[in-house]
C-alpha cells in the first residue's frame, strides 16, 4: 500500500511522506506532506476570505498528526500544488473539504506509527506521540523526520481512516489566534494590490456601455471603433488593445494608465433596453422559468381552500452587490513557457480553466496564485480582472497589473440577484396551519467570466443554474406543503453572494409564520415550537430566547413611544441548507433583534441582535465568533440599506453615495451565543447566521409599529410609506383559546444534571408564560428556561 519512491532519483531533495489523491486521469493530488527534516504543510483548494480557514485547517492537521500547531504551514488555492476542491462557497471547507485533510493527517500518523512500533519493536499500543516525536514506554523515542529519513513515501488516500475521537482532541477546539493576521498588520505582502513584479507595466480596461448585463447577442459584438490617437501623446503609453468588445490599454506607469483610459475614445452601437427593475416584482415574475417543484405534500390546494383564513403574501429581495471596499485587481505574466497570474478569485481552479480557454492554452500551463483580496463572500470583479491582466499582458509581452475603477467595479460585479417569493396559505378555524404553498424566483447563475464573453471566446447565452432552492423548504412540520422553484435566466450579470437563496427565502418564511402567530394569537416562538421538530433546532430556540429575555407576546400591542422613537423585537430562526439540491445542512441559527423605529423620520436602527449558534465541532471558536459578528453586521446592512439601483440601460448605482453600507456607529451591539456541541461533526459557518437576520428585524420591525414590511430593504422612505399608508390595525384573534394545563420542562442536552439552584430558576422562569395564550388544538407551553450550562459556550 505504501512503498518508498526510490530516493536515489533526487539525492539532494529531503525525504518525505506525503498523503495523495488518485485522480481519474491517475495523476495525483497532495493533501498532507511531511518532510525529514519535521515541517508539515498541508494543502487545500479553498481559500480563506477572511473567515480564518487557513488557521482552523492548520489546527486539524496538527490534531490529527499530534504536532504542534506552529509546525503547520497551510497552503490555499494555488493550482499548482493544491487539490480542485471547487470553489469557496457555500460555507463548505470545514464542513466538506476538510474532510480529506483531516483522513489525510490521520492515517500518515497511523503509517508513521506502525513504523515506529517496528523500528522500536513494541505494540503500537505502547508507544505514545508528542509533536511529532513517538516515544515508548522504555523512553526510547524517534521522531517522524527519522522515520522518514532519506525516503520519499507515498500514501494512497484512504476513506476508511479512522480519525481522532473528540474526546481526546487538545488543538481541535481551542481558540487560536488568526496566523493570517499578523502579516497584514504589519504591512507584509499579501495583498494582490501590493503585488510587483520586474518589469511590470499597468493596464486598465474601458468597459463596454451596457454594465451589468453579460447575456444577449450584443455582447461582444457592440464595438464600433477605437480612436487610437486620442490618447497618441499619452507618456509611457505602450498599447491599446482591442478583442471583440474587450479594450484596454497599457502604460509603464499607472497614473498613465489611468489617463489614457479615461481620453480614450471609444464608439459602440446602441444598447437595447432592460426591463424595468424599478418594479422589481414584475420583472421577476415576467422573466421566462421552469417550474422545479421541490416537494409536494398532503393536498395543499384543498387545505387552501377549506382554510378559515386564507392569506397570501408576497416578499420581495432587491438586488445587492457584494460591496468589496477595496476595487478587484490582479497581476499578469504571460510567457511561452508558461502563464502565471495572481489573483484575489474565489475559484482558483475554475478560473484557471477559464483562462486556459481565454488564450488557448492547456490548463497545465496556467498557474493561479491565489493572494488576499477585498472582501466579498461571493462572486465580485476578481476573476475578470485577472482575465483582463492576462490578455494585455499577451499583448505586450511583459507582466501586467490592473486595478479596476471604482465605478467598474459597482457597475459590473456580479449581483446579489434579487428574488420573489410567493407565499399562499392560512389558518384553520382552530389556529392551527392550513397549508404552505411557496414558489420562489432567483434568476442568478455563475457569471461567466467577462473576457470570454467580451472577447466572443465563449457565446452570450443566459446559463439557468439552479440556484434558488437553498432552503427553499421550510424548516416547519407543515402537513400540507408544497415548495416550487422557478429556475431562470439571470436578467441582469448575477452570481453568488453571501447566504445565496437561502437568506431571501428564509426572510419569507420566517416573516410569514410570524403572521401566522400574530393572526392566531400565539406567541411567534411558541407558535414556531409546534412545528419545529428537530431538537437541535428546539434547544437552539430555547437558548436564544432565555439569553434575550424574550416576554411572550399572543397579541400585537401598541408601544409606548419615546418621543418619536417606537422599540420592538423580532425573532427568526433558520437551517442553512447550501449546495446543490437537497443540499447539505450548515449551522443552525437564530436571531432575536431589538430596533428602533423613528416615526417620523422613518429611520431604522438595529440596537442589538442576539445571535445563538449551534455549529457542531466548532475547530476555532474564537473564530466562530468572529464569523457570527460579521455576518450580524454584513446582513444588518444588507437588510437595512442595501438596493442596487438600475435604469432601462444598466447599473446606475456606481459609487458609495448610490449604495452606501453600514457605518460603525451604526453597528449594533452582538450578543453572541454559541451552543457547545463538541461531539458532533463540524458545519459550515460562514453563512448560517446571516439567514435569519432579515426576518427578525423585519419582524422587530412590525413589533415596534404594527405595519408588516414585505420588502428590503428597510429605508427610511420605505418605513414612512408603509407608516403613512393604509396603516393596518392590530390583527383580530381567533376565538381565545385555552390555556395550557401543563408546563413544559426543557430537558438540557448539554447537562449531565442540573444543580437545586438550576433548577430552581428554570421552574420560576417557565412560569412566567403561563398565562399566554396558546392553541386549543395543542397545549403549546411555555418557553422553559434553559439549564445554565447552555451558556457555557456563549462568548
Amino acid at each position: 500500500m505504501a512503498a518508498p519512491d526510490n530516493p536515489s532519483t533526487d539525492a539532494r531533495s529531503p525525504g518525505s511522506l506525503s498523503v495523495v489523491g488518485r485522480l481519474a486521469s491517475g495523476a495525483f493530488e497532495t493533501f498532507v506532506k511531511i518532510t525529514s527534516d519535521g515541517s508539515v504543510t498541508a494543502y487545500n483548494g479553498h481559500v480563506d476570505l477572511g473567515t480564518g480557514i487557513r488557521t482552523a485547517l492548520g489546527q486539524i492537521v496538527a490534531e490529527e498528526l499530534d504536532v504542534s500547531f506552529a509546525r503547520v504551514v497551510v497552503v490555499l488555492g494555488d493550482t499548482a500544488v493544491v487539490p480542485n476542491q471547487g470553489a469557496t462557497i457555500a460555507s463548505e471547507t470545514i464542513q466538506i473539504s476538510a474532510v480529506p485533510l483531516r483522513k489525510a493527517a490521520a492515517q500518515a500518523r497511523q503509517y508513521l506509527i506502525a513504523r515506529a512500533a517496528e523500528r522500536l519493536e513494541v505494540t503500537v499500543a505502547d508507544l505514545g506521540i508528542e509533536d511529532g516525536l513517538i516515544r515508548g514506554q522504555d523512553n526510547r523515542s524517534v521522531s517522524y523526520g527519522e522515520l522518514i529519513s532519506d525516503d520519499t513515501i507515498r500514501l494512497e488516500l484512504s476513506d476508511d481512516v479512522v480519525v481522532k475521537d473528540v474526546s481526546t482532541h487538545t488543538i481541535v477546539g481551542q481558540s487560536v489566534p488568526r496566523v493570517d493576521l499578523p502579516a497584514k498588520a504589519t504591512g507584509e505582502l499579501v495583498y494582490v494590490h501590493d503585488m510587483r513584479l520586474p518589469g511590470m507595466l499597468h493596464g486598465r480596461v474601458v468597459r463596454p456601455p451596457y454594465a451589468g448585463v453579460d447575456a444577449g447577442p450584443f455582447v461582444g459584438t457592440s464595438l464600433i471603433a477605437v480612436d487610437e490617437a486620442s490618447v497618441r501623446d499619452t507618456p509611457g503609453l505602450v498599447a491599446v488593445v482591442r478583442i471583440g468588445d474587450f479594450v484596454g490599454v497599457v502604460a509603464e506607469r499607472e497614473e498613465n494608465a489611468i489617463k489614457a483610459a479615461a481620453r480614450l475614445k471609444v464608439s459602440w452601437r446602441p444598447m437595447p433596453t432592460l426591463p424595468d427593475l424599478g418594479e422589481l416584482a414584475t420583472a421577476l415574475r415576467a422573466n421566462p422559468s421552469t417550474p422545479r417543484t421541490l416537494i409536494d405534500k398532503g393536498d395543499v390546494d384543498g387545505a387552501i381552500a377549506a382554510a378559515a383564513k386564507p392569506m397570501a403574501r408576497t416578499y420581495v429581495w432587491p438586488y445587492q452587490m457584494h460591496g468589496s471596499i477595496g476595487p478587484s485587481c490582479a497581476v499578469a505574466d504571460y510567457q511561452h513557457s508558461a502563464v502565471r497570474v495572481w489573483s484575489g478569485t474565489q475559484n482558483p481552479h475554475m478560473l484557471r480553466s477559464d483562462l486556459a480557454l481565454l488564450i488557448e492554452r492547456p490548463e497545465a500551463e496556467v498557474d493561479v496564485v491565489r493572494m488576499e483580496a477585498a472582501g466579498c463572500y461571493g462572486r465580485n470583479c476578481a476573476d475578470d480582472v485577472t482575465a483582463d491582466a492576462l490578455l494585455l499582458s499577451r499583448a505586450v509581452g511583459r507582466p501586467v497589473r490592473v486595478q479596476l475603477t471604482r465605478e467598474q467595479e459597482h457597475a459590473w460585479e456580479p449581483k446579489g440577484t434579487g428574488q420573489l417569493m410567493d407565499v399562499n396559505g392560512g389558518l384553520n378555524a382552530d389556529g392551527s396551519v392550513a397549508a404552505y404553498d411557496f414558489a420562489t424566483r432567483y434568476p442568478s447563475n455563475g457569471a461567466p467570466t467577462l473576457a470570454l464573453l467580451l472577447t466572443g471566446r465563449i457565446a452570450p447565452e443566459p446559463a439557468v443554474f439552479e440556484m434558488g432552492d437553498r432552503t427553499a423548504i421550510p424548516p416547519y412540520d407543515y402537513d400540507h406543503l408544497r415548495v416550487v422553484a422557478h429556475d431562470m435566466p439571470p436578467i441582469v450579470r448575477a452570481s453568488w453572494f453571501r447566504g445565496v437563496s437561502a437568506l431571501p427565502n428564509t426572510f419569507a418564511h420566517e416573516s410569514y409564520i410570524d403572521e401566522l402567530a400574530d393572526e392566531a394569537g400565539v406567541d411567534p416562538i411558541e407558535y414556531r415550537l409546534h412545528y419545529l421538530k428537530d431538537s437541535r433546532a428546539v434547544d437552539l430556540v430555547k437558548a436564544v430566547a432565555e439569553r434575550a429575555g424574550w416576554k411572550p407576546r399572543p397579541v400585537w400591542q401598541e408601544k409606548e413611544a419615546e418621543g418619536d422613537v417606537v422599540r420592538g423585537r423580532g425573532f427568526a430562526y433558520a437551517l442553512y441548507v447550501h449546495s446543490k439540491f437537497p443540499g447539505y445542512g450548515a449551522a443552525w441559527s437564530a436571531w432575536i433583534a431589538d430596533v428602533a423605529v423613528n416615526k417620523a423620520t422613518g429611520d431604522v436602527s438595529v440596537t442589538r441582535v442576539v445571535a445563538g449558534q449551534d455549529s457542531g465541532l466548532m475547530i476555532n471558536p474564537k473564530g466562530v465568533r468572529h464569523q457570527i459578528h460579521g455576518n450580524v453586521i454584513q446582513s444588518t446592512s444588507r437588510a437595512l440599506m442595501e438596493e442596487v439601483s438600475f435604469d432601462r440601460a444598466s447599473v446606475i448605482a456606481r459609487e458609495w453615495g448610490a449604495y452606501p453600507i453600514i457605518k460603525f456607529p451604526d453597528v449594533p451591539k452582538i450578543d453572541v451565543l454559541m451552543l457547545p456541541r463538541q461531539d458532533q461533526a463540524p458545519l459550515g459557518v460562514g453563512e448560517s447566521a446571516s439567514v435569519p437576520s432579515a426576518a427578525a428585524i423585519a419582524n422587530a420591525i412590525y413589533d415596534a409599529t404594527g405595519v408588516r414590511f414585505r420588502e428590503l430593504p428597510f429605508t427610511p422612505e420605505r418605513i414612512l410609506r408603509g407608516l403613512h399608508g393604509d396603516v393596518p390595525t392590530a390583527p383580530e384573534a381567533l376565538p381565545a383559546p385555552q390555556l395550557a394545563p401543563a408546563i413544559d420542562k426543557w430537558q438540557n442536552p448539554f447537562a449531565g444534571r442540573r444543580n437545586v439552584l438550576a433548577t430552581a430558576a428554570a421552574l420560576c422562569a417557565a412560569v412566567f408564560g403561563i398565562g399566554a395564550a396558546v392553541l386549543p388544538w395543542r397545549a403549546i407551553a411555555p418557553i422553559a428556561r434553559p439549564d445554565a450550562s447552555v451558556s457555557q459556550g456563549a462568548d
